[in-house]
């Protein structure tokens, strides 16, 4: 994996803690939610293209 592609999933499981302890905290909210979604799927699609 490259150094990129790393700080993408870090990212992608910082983002997810923070949008977890925002949802504990003071409630869901959907385009949280929605934009970690998107961050997730675009993290998978750059590991997808790397491994081939």
């Amino acid at each position: 994996m490259s150094g990129s592609t790393k700080v993408m999933g870090v990212l992608t499981v910082g983002s997810l803690v923070v949008v977890t302890a925002y949802t504990a905290a003071l409630g869901s909210n959907g385009w949280l939610w929605f934009g970690w979604v998107v961050l997730g799927l675009l993290t998978m699609g750059v590991v997808a293209s790397r491994s081939t």
